[in-house]
């Protein structure tokens, strides 16, 4: 303080108030004292600025006593000086220090000032919070020294741990170890967001007139917070420290997922037409699309939310009308496609002899080409992710005129349209099995269709598919599981109970978590928070857009990078989720979407995933809130 007080009195005139400021560093010092004993009372303090008393031999005592209004006023009168000989400073401490500011149409915007970050899960906090260090390193702190010094050192440290928190959150699997690491920095990131709080809160933009002349309580109370903030900054600082050295010590940078699943969409691939239920009519109907009379390339998307039949479908379809064509192949494309693979197992599926030179890239989609010129071919692409992908593989389709089809099944809806030259007649968009149906296809995996299901079971059997939603993935996979159980309510209902957070523990569960779980690990990572955010509201209700918008950016997750308005950028997010089937649409108007609803099945793995990554708790749900409000009946 003396120093940076020094700098600003440069002149012989000013060098009585820089003695004051000398007297009033050496009281805040003796202040700080740990000890309660060794602080001085408030009349001592007063004595001291108005040089009654020789500070360094000044009598400690417990005692406070109550200042008079002429030592008040001698100090608000010494206030009133700083202030004129610090404009400059005074002026710039009081100015708004978030970056957040509300236009006049309501609408919150982001300034220029600083870099945009957003919130993502594995890092937690740490790109906002190399937002915040930047700014203890800005002018409004220059007077603290100490702080923007260990600022300084923890952003450097922490923009390396923070390049790899991104790079492990791309990753499906990872090693134990490497996630014991992981949890530790954004544990350390929470507190350290924390820790900046506290200290912008208490410190930040304070006026002079408050820190000279308030009670001598409250000042030591200040003081004594600057000293716990200061240890508790030194601490962190110890453990990211201790964090790199880890990171080094691990090889963190150089680790690879741990182990490669085997494809979930496998045993929709060769299931038993018998053994399916509801799919007579979207079979007859996408096969009447694609066997029409046009003699033009044709593409038909199957699009929909993971869990549905997608795969299913389409390869009932194939079967249905394979006869038809001289060369046909059914291929998985996978979230993240080797291309080259990709088109050598396309090759294989339609008999061309693969060559075991290394050939280029564009020689694959010659042979290719060449290949299909003159024939009249059925291709299915199953599960494709990107556009990307599509403008890749397509190049391997000729337009011959002999009326060859493919049809394309994804997740997301911008990938079906673009497959589809936005022609949307092409677009089959799967839907949820009704209750009927579903009912059926329970009853046929758990009893055999020539069982019915037994009167004591029945409530139970209805919570169970409505929990599965309509889905034929989870139907068939609760169904599965209770045909090989014990036939006893009590056991169905501590199955039912289980269906939730506690599913991920669950190996019989653990297949279809691992298909509905591809969605998530395809968002990018500024959605992923968003998403998990939605864990939020419990099961069945319906979310308004803009209120979850505005929930999105007060959390920081949305980030200007996208844009300078964040409720449209907000809005943008919203509807990514909508196009990617990870939310479906509640209320429209006029071809927007204004709410939503989350599929039970992916709440649940809404809720898996905020376990694993300390993303949010549920303290109570649906059930505990029934059994609070019976209670209170």
């Amino acid at each position: 303080i003396v120093e940076s007080w020094t700098n600003k009195f440069r002149t012989s005139e000013s060098q009585t108030a820089l003695e004051q400021v000398k007297v009033c560093a050496e009281i805040g010092i003796k202040c700080m004292n740990y000890d309660p004993r060794n602080r001085p009372a408030t009349w001592f303090i007063i004595s001291g600025i108005l040089g009654d008393v020789e500070i360094s031999n000044w009598s400690i005592t417990s005692d406070v006593a109550t200042s008079t209004e002429g030592q008040i006023g001698f100090a608000s009168k010494l206030v009133d000086e700083l202030k004129l000989m610090d404009d400059s400073a005074a002026a710039s401490e009081l100015q708004p220090s978030a970056l957040e500011v509300e236009q006049e149409d309501g609408k919150v915007s982001l300034e220029s000032k600083g870099k945009a970050t957003t919130v993502t899960v594995a890092a937690g906090v740490m790109s906002t919070l190399s937002a915040k260090l930047a700014k203890l390193m800005g002018d409004e702190y220059i007077k603290r020294k100490e702080v923007r010094k260990q600022a300084s050192f923890l952003k450097k440290e922490l923009s390396t741990i923070n390049a790899v928190l991104e790079q492990l959150e791309l990753m499906d699997e990872l090693a134990p170890v490497v996630k014991n690491w992981r949890d530790d920095v954004r544990e350390i990131s929470y507190d350290m967001e924390n820790c900046i709080d506290d200290f912008m809160r208490q410190f930040g933009g304070e006026n002079a007139e408050a820190s000279f002349v308030g009670e001598a309580a409250e000042l030591h109370k200040r003081l004594c917070e600057l000293h716990r903030i200061a240890i508790q900054m030194e601490e962190l600082r110890t453990l990211v420290v201790e964090a790199n050295a880890r990171r080094e010590s691990y090889k963190i940078d150089d680790c690879k997922p741990s182990f490669v699943g085997v494809d979930p969409r496998l045993s929709a691939v060769y299931q038993e037409a018998t053994s399916l239920v509801g799919i007579d009519g979207p079979r007859e109907e996408v096969a009447n699309w694609l066997m029409d009379t046009q003699k033009k390339l044709k593409v038909v998307s199957v699009v929909g939310f993971g869990g549905l039949g997608k795969t299913t479908l389409s390869k009932q379809v194939y079967d249905k009308i394979r006869g038809h064509f001289k060369s046909v192949a059914f291929i998985s494309v996978s979230q993240k496609p080797d291309m080259r693979v990709l088109l050598n197992r396309l090759q294989l599926k339609l008999g061309i002899s693969v060559s075991s030179h290394d050939c280029g890239f564009d020689d694959i989609i010659e042979e290719l080409r060449k290949y299909l010129a003159d024939k009249r071919y059925l291709i299915v692409l199953d599960d494709l992710w990107d556009q990307s992908a599509w403008n890749t593989i397509s190049l391997a389709f000729p337009e011959n005129g002999n009326g060859s089809r493919i049809i394309v099944t994804t997740r997301v809806e911008d990938v079906a349209s673009v497959a589809c030259h936005n022609d949307r007649k092409c677009i089959y968009t799967m839907k949820p099995l009704n209750e009927q149906n579903s009912r059926m296809l329970f009853s046929n995996r758990v009893f055999g269709s020539e069982v019915v299901c037994p009167p004591y079971l029945k409530d139970v059997a209805a919570e169970i598919l409505k929990k599965c939603g309509g889905l034929p993935l989870a139907i068939i996979t609760i169904a599965s599981l209770l045909a090989t159980q014990v036939r006893s309510r009590k056991h169905w209902e501590s199955i039912r109970k289980s269906l939730g957070a506690q599913s991920a523990t669950n190996p019989s569960l653990k297949e279809m978590n691992n298909i509905l779980n591809l969605s998530y690990t395809h968002l990018p990572l500024h959605l992923r928070a968003c998403f998990l955010y939605l864990g939020m509201y419990p099961e069945d209700h319906i979310i308004w857009r803009d209120h979850l918008v505005r929930q999105w950016i007060a959390e920081g997750f949305v980030s200007s990078l996208h844009g300078s308005d964040l409720e449209d950028i907000g809005r943008s997010y919203f509807n990514e989720l909508v196009n990617r089937s990870m939310i479906h649409p509640s209320k429209t108007e006029y071809g927007e979407v204004l709410s939503c609803t989350v599929h039970d099945m992916m709440l649940d793995l809404i809720l898996i995933k905020c376990v694993e990554d300390n993303f949010l708790s549920v303290a109570y749900n649906s059930e505990d809130m029934a059994r609070l409000m019976h209670g209170c009946k």
